[in-house]
Protein backbone atom coordinates (compact mmCIF):
# COMPACT_ATOMS: atom_id res chain seq x y z
CA UNK A 1 0.00 0.00 0.00
CA UNK A 2 1.23 4.05 -0.64
CA UNK A 3 1.55 5.67 2.50
CA UNK A 4 2.07 9.56 3.29
CA UNK A 5 3.37 11.99 5.47
CA UNK A 6 0.68 13.47 6.91
CA UNK A 7 0.40 17.16 5.26
CA UNK A 8 0.77 20.56 7.04
CA UNK A 9 -2.08 23.39 6.74
CA UNK A 10 -1.90 25.38 3.45
CA UNK A 11 1.06 27.91 3.91
CA UNK A 12 1.06 29.61 0.23
CA UNK A 13 0.36 32.87 1.57
CA UNK A 14 3.64 32.61 3.37
CA UNK A 15 5.68 31.77 0.37
CA UNK A 16 7.15 35.63 0.08
CA UNK A 17 7.84 35.93 3.05
CA UNK A 18 9.65 32.64 3.12
CA UNK A 19 11.86 33.64 0.34
CA UNK A 20 12.78 36.61 1.78
CA UNK A 21 13.99 34.66 4.99
CA UNK A 22 16.02 32.14 2.91
CA UNK A 23 17.55 35.21 0.64
CA UNK A 24 18.63 36.86 3.99
CA UNK A 25 20.04 33.53 5.78
CA UNK A 26 21.95 32.82 2.53
CA UNK A 27 23.04 36.72 2.91
CA UNK A 28 24.27 36.05 6.43
CA UNK A 29 26.34 32.69 5.64
CA UNK A 30 23.71 31.08 8.20
CA UNK A 31 22.12 28.17 6.01
CA UNK A 32 25.35 25.73 6.65
CA UNK A 33 25.26 25.97 10.28
CA UNK A 34 21.87 25.58 10.35
CA UNK A 35 21.93 22.26 8.23
CA UNK A 36 24.45 20.95 10.91
CA UNK A 37 21.87 20.50 13.30
CA UNK A 38 19.12 19.05 11.15
CA UNK A 39 18.73 15.96 12.48
CA UNK A 40 15.64 12.91 11.77
CA UNK A 41 14.22 14.22 15.35
CA UNK A 42 12.84 16.75 13.43
CA UNK A 43 10.61 14.18 11.63
CA UNK A 44 9.47 12.78 14.90
CA UNK A 45 5.91 14.91 14.93
CA UNK A 46 5.24 13.23 11.70
CA UNK A 47 3.12 9.91 10.99
CA UNK A 48 2.21 8.41 8.21
CA UNK A 49 -1.44 7.66 7.15
CA UNK A 50 -2.94 5.34 4.31
CA UNK A 51 -4.05 7.26 1.34
CA UNK A 52 -4.82 4.47 -0.84
CA UNK A 53 -5.34 2.49 -3.04
CA UNK A 54 -8.06 0.11 -2.13
CA UNK A 55 -5.99 -3.16 -0.89
CA UNK A 56 -5.46 -6.59 -2.16
CA UNK A 57 -3.68 -9.67 -1.26
CA UNK A 58 -4.21 -12.29 1.42
CA UNK A 59 -2.63 -15.31 1.61
CA UNK A 60 -4.12 -17.30 4.42
CA UNK A 61 -7.39 -17.00 6.67
CA UNK A 62 -8.89 -18.75 9.92
CA UNK A 63 -11.94 -18.15 11.97
CA UNK A 64 -13.10 -19.09 15.57
CA UNK A 65 -15.25 -22.89 15.31
CA UNK A 66 -18.61 -21.97 16.66
CA UNK A 67 -18.31 -18.50 17.04
CA UNK A 68 -19.55 -16.35 13.74
CA UNK A 69 -17.99 -12.79 14.60
CA UNK A 70 -14.23 -13.99 15.13
CA UNK A 71 -11.84 -14.20 12.04
CA UNK A 72 -8.37 -13.49 10.94
CA UNK A 73 -7.12 -13.05 8.05
CA UNK A 74 -3.43 -12.66 6.72
CA UNK A 75 -1.95 -10.24 4.29
CA UNK A 76 0.45 -11.53 2.11
CA UNK A 77 2.54 -8.16 3.11
CA UNK A 78 0.48 -6.44 5.82
CA UNK A 79 0.80 -8.45 8.75
CA UNK A 80 -2.45 -9.88 10.26
CA UNK A 81 -6.30 -8.10 11.22
CA UNK A 82 -8.78 -9.62 12.83
CA UNK A 83 -12.65 -8.96 13.12
CA UNK A 84 -14.60 -9.67 16.06
CA UNK A 85 -17.91 -8.32 14.62
CA UNK A 86 -18.76 -10.68 11.94
CA UNK A 87 -16.30 -9.02 9.36
CA UNK A 88 -17.97 -5.98 9.52
CA UNK A 89 -14.72 -3.89 10.46
CA UNK A 90 -11.17 -5.16 11.29
CA UNK A 91 -8.11 -4.23 13.24
CA UNK A 92 -4.39 -4.89 12.60
CA UNK A 93 -2.74 -6.93 15.20
CA UNK A 94 0.54 -7.42 14.25
CA UNK A 95 1.82 -4.16 12.99
CA UNK A 96 4.28 -4.28 15.80
CA UNK A 97 6.44 -7.54 14.32
CA UNK A 98 9.18 -6.69 12.07
CA UNK A 99 7.79 -9.56 9.66
CA UNK A 100 5.10 -8.77 7.83
CA UNK A 101 4.60 -11.58 4.94
CA UNK A 102 2.13 -14.23 6.47
CA UNK A 103 1.95 -17.71 5.02
CA UNK A 104 -0.30 -19.91 7.46
CA UNK A 105 -2.64 -19.04 10.70
CA UNK A 106 -4.31 -21.22 13.11
CA UNK A 107 -6.42 -20.97 16.28
CA UNK A 108 -5.87 -24.20 18.40
CA UNK A 109 -9.52 -26.19 18.42
CA UNK A 110 -9.55 -26.28 22.40
CA UNK A 111 -8.10 -22.86 22.92
CA UNK A 112 -9.39 -19.89 20.81
CA UNK A 113 -7.10 -17.42 22.82
CA UNK A 114 -4.00 -19.36 21.37
CA UNK A 115 -3.69 -17.85 17.78
CA UNK A 116 -0.76 -18.81 15.59
CA UNK A 117 1.09 -17.29 12.86
CA UNK A 118 3.83 -18.62 10.23
CA UNK A 119 6.05 -15.76 8.21
CA UNK A 120 6.31 -16.05 4.32
CA UNK A 121 4.23 -17.03 1.72
CA UNK A 122 4.31 -20.95 0.30
CA UNK A 123 2.29 -19.77 -2.43
CA UNK A 124 5.50 -19.34 -4.87
CA UNK A 125 5.42 -16.43 -7.83
CA UNK A 126 8.22 -14.50 -8.55
CA UNK A 127 8.27 -11.74 -6.28
CA UNK A 128 7.17 -12.96 -3.01
CA UNK A 129 8.72 -12.23 0.32
CA UNK A 130 9.79 -14.85 2.78
CA UNK A 131 9.34 -14.91 6.41
CA UNK A 132 11.57 -15.33 10.08
CA UNK A 133 9.45 -17.80 11.51
CA UNK A 134 6.40 -18.61 13.39
CA UNK A 135 4.61 -16.21 16.02
CA UNK A 136 2.55 -16.98 18.51
CA UNK A 137 -0.38 -14.81 20.33
CA UNK A 138 -1.89 -16.66 23.91
CA UNK A 139 -4.33 -13.63 24.42
CA UNK A 140 -6.58 -14.03 20.88
CA UNK A 141 -4.21 -11.94 18.62
CA UNK A 142 -3.48 -8.63 21.17
CA UNK A 143 -0.19 -9.28 21.62
CA UNK A 144 2.56 -11.65 20.02
CA UNK A 145 5.66 -13.40 20.73
CA UNK A 146 8.51 -14.67 18.52
CA UNK A 147 8.67 -18.80 18.83
CA UNK A 148 11.81 -19.29 16.71
CA UNK A 149 12.83 -20.82 13.42
CA UNK A 150 14.06 -18.08 11.90
CA UNK A 151 15.27 -19.66 9.05
CA UNK A 152 12.54 -21.74 7.75
CA UNK A 153 11.98 -19.22 4.90
CA UNK A 154 8.17 -19.71 4.20
CA UNK A 155 5.53 -21.60 5.88
CA UNK A 156 2.78 -23.15 4.00
CA UNK A 157 0.57 -24.56 7.17
CA UNK A 158 0.86 -24.78 11.17
CA UNK A 159 -1.13 -27.77 12.50
CA UNK A 160 -2.30 -27.66 15.97
CA UNK A 161 -3.19 -30.90 18.05
CA UNK A 162 -6.84 -30.57 18.58
CA UNK A 163 -6.61 -31.57 22.17
CA UNK A 164 -3.52 -30.04 23.33
CA UNK A 165 -2.66 -26.17 22.23
CA UNK A 166 1.03 -27.09 23.13
CA UNK A 167 1.57 -29.44 20.33
CA UNK A 168 1.82 -27.46 16.84
CA UNK A 169 3.15 -28.72 13.82
CA UNK A 170 4.89 -26.12 11.19
CA UNK A 171 5.53 -26.98 7.16
CA UNK A 172 8.56 -25.32 6.41
CA UNK A 173 9.23 -24.69 2.97
CA UNK A 174 12.56 -23.05 3.52
CA UNK A 175 13.79 -19.94 1.44
CA UNK A 176 13.94 -21.94 -1.76
CA UNK A 177 16.72 -20.27 -3.39
CA UNK A 178 18.99 -23.03 -2.94
CA UNK A 179 20.30 -25.93 -1.30
CA UNK A 180 19.33 -25.49 2.90
CA UNK A 181 18.61 -28.10 5.97
CA UNK A 182 15.84 -25.53 7.37
CA UNK A 183 13.34 -27.41 5.55
CA UNK A 184 10.72 -29.80 6.32
CA UNK A 185 8.45 -31.12 9.21
CA UNK A 186 8.87 -28.93 12.67
CA UNK A 187 7.57 -30.05 16.10
CA UNK A 188 6.99 -28.71 19.02
CA UNK A 189 5.74 -30.19 21.98
CA UNK A 190 6.07 -27.31 24.71
CA UNK A 191 4.09 -24.50 22.96
CA UNK A 192 6.91 -23.38 20.82
CA UNK A 193 10.11 -23.05 23.47
CA UNK A 194 11.75 -25.84 21.88
CA UNK A 195 11.40 -27.31 18.20
CA UNK A 196 12.76 -30.53 16.94
CA UNK A 197 12.62 -31.62 12.65
CA UNK A 198 10.42 -34.92 13.02
CA UNK A 199 10.80 -35.17 8.64
CA UNK A 200 13.53 -34.15 6.19
CA UNK A 201 13.79 -35.13 2.94
CA UNK A 202 16.51 -33.60 1.43
CA UNK A 203 17.98 -30.01 1.41
CA UNK A 204 16.28 -29.49 -2.02
CA UNK A 205 12.92 -30.69 -0.98
CA UNK A 206 10.64 -28.56 1.62
CA UNK A 207 6.89 -28.89 3.26
CA UNK A 208 3.96 -27.14 1.73
CA UNK A 209 0.95 -29.12 3.71
CA UNK A 210 0.10 -30.95 6.94
CA UNK A 211 -2.77 -32.78 7.38
CA UNK A 212 -3.86 -34.03 10.48
CA UNK A 213 -6.87 -36.14 11.12
CA UNK A 214 -9.07 -34.05 13.35
CA UNK A 215 -10.39 -36.85 14.83
CA UNK A 216 -7.09 -38.31 15.94
CA UNK A 217 -4.13 -35.65 15.94
CA UNK A 218 -1.34 -38.31 16.07
CA UNK A 219 -2.15 -38.95 12.26
CA UNK A 220 -0.54 -36.47 9.88
CA UNK A 221 0.12 -36.24 6.15
CA UNK A 222 2.90 -34.31 4.79
CA UNK A 223 3.14 -33.20 1.41
CA UNK A 224 7.20 -32.42 0.23
CA UNK A 225 7.73 -30.26 -2.56
CA UNK A 226 11.09 -30.24 -4.14
CA UNK A 227 11.17 -26.30 -5.26
CA UNK A 228 14.23 -24.30 -6.31
CA UNK A 229 13.66 -20.21 -7.32
CA UNK A 230 15.94 -18.96 -9.86
CA UNK A 231 15.59 -15.51 -11.34
CA UNK A 232 15.02 -17.09 -14.70
CA UNK A 233 12.16 -19.38 -13.37
CA UNK A 234 11.66 -22.36 -11.17
CA UNK A 235 12.34 -25.94 -11.02
CA UNK A 236 9.60 -27.68 -9.21
CA UNK A 237 9.90 -31.55 -8.46
CA UNK A 238 12.51 -34.16 -7.52
CA UNK A 239 12.73 -37.79 -6.37
CA UNK A 240 11.91 -36.71 -2.54
CA UNK A 241 8.19 -35.04 -3.81
CA UNK A 242 4.98 -36.92 -2.56
CA UNK A 243 3.15 -37.85 0.30
CA UNK A 244 4.68 -38.87 3.69
CA UNK A 245 2.41 -39.98 6.86
CA UNK A 246 3.03 -40.16 10.51
CA UNK A 247 1.10 -42.38 13.08
CA UNK A 248 2.57 -41.89 15.81
CA UNK A 249 2.23 -37.72 16.06
CA UNK A 250 5.28 -37.42 14.13
CA UNK A 251 8.05 -39.48 15.78
CA UNK A 252 8.47 -41.56 12.91
CA UNK A 253 6.90 -41.10 9.16
CA UNK A 254 6.37 -43.35 6.40
CA UNK A 255 7.19 -42.04 2.64
CA UNK A 256 3.96 -43.31 0.45
CA UNK A 257 4.59 -44.74 -2.98
CA UNK A 258 2.54 -47.06 -5.06
CA UNK A 259 -1.09 -48.39 -4.38
CA UNK A 260 -2.10 -45.91 -7.20
CA UNK A 261 0.21 -42.91 -6.58
CA UNK A 262 1.84 -41.26 -9.19
CA UNK A 263 5.76 -42.75 -9.80
CA UNK A 264 8.47 -39.99 -8.88
CA UNK A 265 9.09 -37.08 -9.72
CA UNK A 266 6.40 -34.78 -8.30
CA UNK A 267 5.86 -31.42 -7.21
CA UNK A 268 3.90 -29.53 -5.69
CA UNK A 269 1.66 -31.76 -2.89
CA UNK A 270 -2.14 -30.26 -1.19
CA UNK A 271 -3.86 -32.78 1.29
CA UNK A 272 -7.28 -32.68 3.11
CA UNK A 273 -8.43 -35.27 5.59
CA UNK A 274 -12.44 -35.43 5.80
CA UNK A 275 -13.51 -34.17 9.40
CA UNK A 276 -17.07 -36.47 8.72
CA UNK A 277 -14.91 -39.74 7.76
CA UNK A 278 -11.08 -39.53 8.52
CA UNK A 279 -10.84 -42.49 5.87
CA UNK A 280 -11.07 -40.51 3.24
CA UNK A 281 -7.92 -38.65 1.97
CA UNK A 282 -7.06 -36.43 -1.22
CA UNK A 283 -4.02 -35.27 -2.61
CA UNK A 284 -3.48 -32.67 -5.21
CA UNK A 285 -0.33 -33.86 -7.14
CA UNK A 286 2.00 -31.27 -9.36
CA UNK A 287 2.98 -34.39 -11.98
CA UNK A 288 4.00 -32.05 -14.82
CA UNK A 289 1.00 -33.37 -16.77
CA UNK A 290 -2.70 -33.82 -16.40
CA UNK A 291 -2.54 -37.07 -18.34
CA UNK A 292 -0.73 -38.65 -15.19
CA UNK A 293 -3.99 -37.20 -12.87
CA UNK A 294 -4.00 -34.53 -10.76
CA UNK A 295 -6.44 -35.65 -7.71
CA UNK A 296 -6.42 -38.53 -5.84
CA UNK A 297 -8.69 -40.04 -3.13
CA UNK A 298 -7.95 -42.50 -0.52
CA UNK A 299 -10.66 -45.25 1.03
CA UNK A 300 -8.64 -46.28 4.13
CA UNK A 301 -6.60 -43.75 5.46
CA UNK A 302 -3.71 -43.61 2.42
CA UNK A 303 -2.98 -47.33 2.26
CA UNK A 304 -4.83 -47.09 -1.15
CA UNK A 305 -5.44 -44.34 -3.53
CA UNK A 306 -7.15 -43.71 -7.25
CA UNK A 307 -7.16 -41.11 -9.65
CA UNK A 308 -10.38 -38.95 -9.43
CA UNK A 309 -9.73 -36.50 -11.95
CA UNK A 310 -7.53 -35.20 -14.62
CA UNK A 311 -9.22 -32.08 -14.51
CA UNK A 312 -5.93 -29.30 -14.58
CA UNK A 313 -8.37 -26.80 -13.48
CA UNK A 314 -8.48 -28.05 -10.19
CA UNK A 315 -4.83 -27.53 -9.69
CA UNK A 316 -4.26 -24.70 -12.23
CA UNK A 317 -0.86 -22.87 -11.74
CA UNK A 318 -0.50 -25.10 -8.82
CA UNK A 319 2.75 -23.40 -7.50
CA UNK A 320 0.69 -20.58 -6.57
CA UNK A 321 -2.27 -22.33 -5.25
CA UNK A 322 -2.89 -25.87 -4.46
CA UNK A 323 -5.01 -26.11 -1.41
CA UNK A 324 -7.94 -28.86 -0.48
CA UNK A 325 -10.63 -28.41 1.65
CA UNK A 326 -13.77 -31.01 2.78
CA UNK A 327 -16.38 -29.87 4.04
CA UNK A 328 -16.96 -30.96 7.94
CA UNK A 329 -20.52 -32.47 7.14
CA UNK A 330 -19.41 -34.28 3.86
CA UNK A 331 -16.54 -36.35 2.63
CA UNK A 332 -17.66 -36.23 -0.93
CA UNK A 333 -18.42 -32.12 -0.88
CA UNK A 334 -14.61 -30.79 -1.73
CA UNK A 335 -13.27 -27.41 -2.68
CA UNK A 336 -10.20 -26.37 -4.65
CA UNK A 337 -7.98 -23.36 -4.89
CA UNK A 338 -6.14 -22.37 -8.18
CA UNK A 339 -6.31 -19.68 -10.80
CA UNK A 340 -10.52 -20.16 -9.36
CA UNK A 341 -12.17 -22.49 -6.71
CA UNK A 342 -13.56 -25.60 -8.29
CA UNK A 343 -15.92 -27.91 -6.11
CA UNK A 344 -16.89 -31.25 -6.44
CA UNK A 345 -19.80 -33.14 -4.43
CA UNK A 346 -19.27 -36.67 -5.40
CA UNK A 347 -15.48 -37.19 -4.66
CA UNK A 348 -14.05 -35.73 -7.31
CA UNK A 349 -15.67 -37.45 -10.58
CA UNK A 350 -17.13 -34.47 -11.78
CA UNK A 351 -16.52 -30.70 -10.72
CA UNK A 352 -17.44 -27.54 -11.55
CA UNK A 353 -16.30 -23.62 -11.83
CA UNK A 354 -17.96 -21.82 -8.85
CA UNK A 355 -17.60 -17.79 -9.87
CA UNK A 356 -16.52 -17.08 -6.50
CA UNK A 357 -12.71 -16.12 -6.66
CA UNK A 358 -9.83 -15.79 -8.90
CA UNK A 359 -5.83 -16.48 -8.05
CA UNK A 360 -7.52 -18.65 -4.44
CA UNK A 361 -5.12 -19.24 -1.99
CA UNK A 362 -6.29 -20.51 1.40
CA UNK A 363 -9.73 -21.81 2.54
CA UNK A 364 -11.59 -22.54 5.74
CA UNK A 365 -14.45 -24.29 6.92
CA UNK A 366 -16.21 -23.91 10.03
CA UNK A 367 -15.67 -27.58 11.88
CA UNK A 368 -18.97 -26.91 14.10
CA UNK A 369 -20.95 -24.96 10.76
CA UNK A 370 -20.56 -26.50 7.56
CA UNK A 371 -22.47 -23.19 5.56
CA UNK A 372 -19.46 -21.15 7.40
CA UNK A 373 -16.67 -21.15 4.54
CA UNK A 374 -13.92 -18.40 4.28
CA UNK A 375 -11.41 -17.73 1.20
CA UNK A 376 -8.32 -15.93 0.17
CA UNK A 377 -7.29 -14.59 -3.10
CA UNK A 378 -5.34 -11.84 -4.69
CA UNK A 379 -8.47 -9.56 -4.03
CA UNK A 380 -8.75 -9.50 -0.26
CA UNK A 381 -10.86 -12.15 1.39
CA UNK A 382 -14.60 -13.62 0.88
CA UNK A 383 -16.82 -15.03 3.89
CA UNK A 384 -20.20 -16.82 3.11
CA UNK A 385 -22.53 -18.44 6.01
CA UNK A 386 -24.73 -19.51 3.85
CA UNK A 387 -22.11 -22.11 1.96
CA UNK A 388 -21.54 -19.92 -0.81
CA UNK A 389 -25.00 -19.06 -2.33
CA UNK A 390 -23.69 -14.84 -1.42
CA UNK A 391 -20.72 -13.67 0.20
CA UNK A 392 -18.96 -10.55 1.87
CA UNK A 393 -16.20 -9.14 0.31
CA UNK A 394 -13.09 -8.13 2.83
CA UNK A 395 -10.92 -5.27 0.96
CA UNK A 396 -8.22 -4.15 3.61
CA UNK A 397 -5.53 -1.41 3.33
CA UNK A 398 -3.06 -3.89 2.03
CA UNK A 399 -2.29 -3.21 -1.29
CA UNK A 400 0.76 -4.50 -2.39
CA UNK A 401 2.63 -1.74 -4.67
CA UNK A 402 5.33 -2.63 -7.09
CA UNK A 403 6.64 0.93 -7.46
CA UNK A 404 6.04 4.46 -6.63
CA UNK A 405 5.76 7.73 -8.65
CA UNK A 406 4.62 11.70 -7.96
CA UNK A 407 4.22 14.14 -10.64
CA UNK A 408 5.00 17.68 -10.66
CA UNK A 409 1.30 19.09 -10.13
CA UNK A 410 0.98 20.96 -6.76
CA UNK A 411 -0.44 19.70 -4.89
CA UNK A 412 1.10 16.33 -6.57
CA UNK A 413 -0.48 13.00 -7.44
CA UNK A 414 0.73 9.29 -6.70
CA UNK A 415 1.47 6.82 -8.83
CA UNK A 416 2.02 2.86 -8.84
CA UNK A 417 1.38 -0.45 -10.09
CA UNK A 418 -1.00 -2.73 -7.86
CA UNK A 419 -0.52 -6.29 -7.61
CA UNK A 420 -3.17 -8.09 -9.55
CA UNK A 421 -5.09 -5.14 -10.38
CA UNK A 422 -4.36 -1.55 -12.46
CA UNK A 423 -1.92 1.29 -12.33
CA UNK A 424 -3.07 3.72 -9.85
CA UNK A 425 -3.35 7.67 -9.74
CA UNK A 426 -4.50 9.04 -6.64
CA UNK A 427 -3.89 12.99 -4.98
CA UNK A 428 -1.74 12.95 -2.29
CA UNK A 429 -4.22 14.71 -0.15
CA UNK A 430 -6.79 12.26 0.00
CA UNK A 431 -7.77 11.66 3.49
CA UNK A 432 -9.56 9.10 5.32
CA UNK A 433 -12.30 9.12 7.38
CA UNK A 434 -11.35 10.14 11.08
CA UNK A 435 -7.94 8.20 10.33
CA UNK A 436 -9.55 4.79 9.95
CA UNK A 437 -7.89 2.44 7.74
CA UNK A 438 -11.35 2.79 5.31
CA UNK A 439 -9.80 3.43 2.30
CA UNK A 440 -11.02 6.66 0.07
CA UNK A 441 -11.98 4.39 -2.80
CA UNK A 442 -13.93 7.21 -5.18
CA UNK A 443 -10.17 9.56 -5.49
CA UNK A 444 -8.24 7.00 -6.80
CA UNK A 445 -8.07 5.80 -10.79
CA UNK A 446 -6.97 3.50 -13.36
CA UNK A 447 -3.40 5.20 -14.95
CA UNK A 448 -1.31 3.99 -17.68
CA UNK A 449 0.40 1.06 -17.36
CA UNK A 450 -0.81 -2.23 -15.12
CA UNK A 451 0.15 -4.65 -11.90
CA UNK A 452 3.81 -4.82 -12.39
CA UNK A 453 4.77 -2.08 -14.62
CA UNK A 454 7.20 1.20 -13.39
CA UNK A 455 4.74 4.34 -14.09
CA UNK A 456 6.08 7.48 -14.99
CA UNK A 457 4.75 10.91 -14.86
CA UNK A 458 6.32 13.11 -17.57
CA UNK A 459 7.78 16.05 -15.09
CA UNK A 460 7.06 18.81 -17.49
CA UNK A 461 3.56 18.01 -17.96
CA UNK A 462 1.76 15.94 -15.26
CA UNK A 463 -1.47 15.70 -18.05
CA UNK A 464 1.20 12.26 -19.95
CA UNK A 465 1.42 9.26 -18.08
CA UNK A 466 3.24 6.53 -19.35
CA UNK A 467 3.09 2.93 -17.59
CA UNK A 468 4.49 -0.22 -18.43
CA UNK A 469 3.01 -4.08 -17.63
CA UNK A 470 4.34 -7.37 -18.71
CA UNK A 471 3.89 -8.90 -22.20
CA UNK A 472 5.91 -5.52 -22.89
CA UNK A 473 2.92 -4.01 -22.77
CA UNK A 474 4.03 -0.12 -22.83
CA UNK A 475 1.04 3.05 -22.69
CA UNK A 476 0.62 6.78 -22.78
CA UNK A 477 -2.33 8.52 -21.51
CA UNK A 478 -3.32 12.16 -21.96
CA UNK A 479 -5.73 13.55 -19.00
CA UNK A 480 -6.58 16.77 -21.64
CA UNK A 481 -8.28 14.49 -24.24
CA UNK A 482 -8.56 11.32 -22.14
CA UNK A 483 -7.12 9.67 -24.99
CA UNK A 484 -5.47 6.04 -23.72
CA UNK A 485 -2.84 4.70 -26.08
CA UNK A 486 -1.19 1.30 -27.04
CA UNK A 487 2.44 2.08 -27.42
CA UNK A 488 4.09 -1.18 -27.57
CA UNK A 489 7.85 -1.33 -28.61
CA UNK A 490 7.45 -3.90 -30.79
CA UNK A 491 3.22 -4.99 -31.60
CA UNK A 492 4.00 -9.27 -30.87
CA UNK A 493 2.78 -11.04 -27.82
CA UNK A 494 5.38 -12.75 -26.13
CA UNK A 495 3.30 -14.90 -23.88
CA UNK A 496 4.62 -18.70 -22.89
CA UNK A 497 8.32 -18.16 -25.61
CA UNK A 498 10.99 -18.77 -24.64
CA UNK A 499 13.43 -16.13 -24.74
CA UNK A 500 14.98 -17.11 -28.22
CA UNK A 501 11.88 -17.07 -29.50
CA UNK A 502 10.90 -13.40 -28.50
CA UNK A 503 12.63 -10.81 -30.74
CA UNK A 504 12.52 -8.30 -27.28
CA UNK A 505 12.73 -9.61 -24.12
CA UNK A 506 11.53 -7.37 -21.61
CA UNK A 507 11.43 -8.24 -18.17
CA UNK A 508 8.06 -8.46 -16.04
CA UNK A 509 9.13 -4.91 -14.70
CA UNK A 510 10.98 -3.49 -17.73
CA UNK A 511 12.57 0.25 -17.21
CA UNK A 512 10.79 3.26 -18.38
CA UNK A 513 12.50 6.71 -18.71
CA UNK A 514 11.80 10.14 -19.46
CA UNK A 515 14.93 12.33 -20.40
CA UNK A 516 15.47 14.92 -18.62
CA UNK A 517 16.42 17.07 -21.29
CA UNK A 518 13.62 16.70 -23.58
CA UNK A 519 10.55 15.26 -21.94
CA UNK A 520 9.30 14.45 -25.45
CA UNK A 521 11.97 11.21 -25.61
CA UNK A 522 11.01 8.39 -23.97
CA UNK A 523 12.87 5.63 -23.59
CA UNK A 524 12.11 1.80 -22.59
CA UNK A 525 14.30 -1.16 -22.14
CA UNK A 526 14.65 -4.98 -23.25
CA UNK A 527 18.06 -6.45 -23.44
CA UNK A 528 17.83 -3.11 -25.91
CA UNK A 529 17.49 0.25 -25.11
CA UNK A 530 14.39 1.46 -27.30
CA UNK A 531 13.92 5.29 -27.72
CA UNK A 532 11.15 7.64 -29.46
CA UNK A 533 10.39 10.99 -29.65
CA UNK A 534 6.72 10.97 -28.78
CA UNK A 535 6.04 14.61 -28.48
CA UNK A 536 7.29 15.43 -32.36
CA UNK A 537 6.13 12.64 -34.02
CA UNK A 538 9.35 11.06 -34.30
CA UNK A 539 9.64 7.32 -35.34
CA UNK A 540 11.31 5.33 -32.54
CA UNK A 541 14.46 3.14 -32.85
CA UNK A 542 16.71 1.28 -30.82
CA UNK A 543 20.34 1.93 -29.76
Amino acid sequence: MIQHFRRFPDFSKYCVAATATVVLILGLGILPALAQTITSDIFGGLRYRYIGPPGNRTAAVVGVPGDPLTYYIDASSGGVWKSADGGTTWTPVFDDQPAQSIGALAVAPSDPNVVWAGTGEAFIRSNVSIGNGVYKSTDAGKTWKHMGLEKTGRVGRVAIDTRDPDIVFVAALGHCYGPQKERGVFRTLDGGKTWEQVLFADENTGCFEIAMDPNNPRILFAGMWPIVIHTYGRESGGPNGGIWKSTDGGDTWQRLTGHGLPEPPVGKVGLAVAPSNSQVVYALIETGSPNRGVLWRSDDGGENWRVTSYCRLLNERPHYASRIMVNPADEDEVYFAANSISRTLDGGETSEVMRWSGDTHDMWADPKDPDRLMVSDDGGAMITLNRGRTWQRVNLPIAQMYHVAVDSQIPYYVYGGRQDGNAYKGPSTARDEEDSWEPPHTVWEATAGGECGFVVPDPVDPNIVWGGSYNADLMRVDYRTGHVQTVHVWPESIYGSHAAAARYRFNWTFPIHISPYDHDMVYAGSQFIHRTAAGAGRSSART
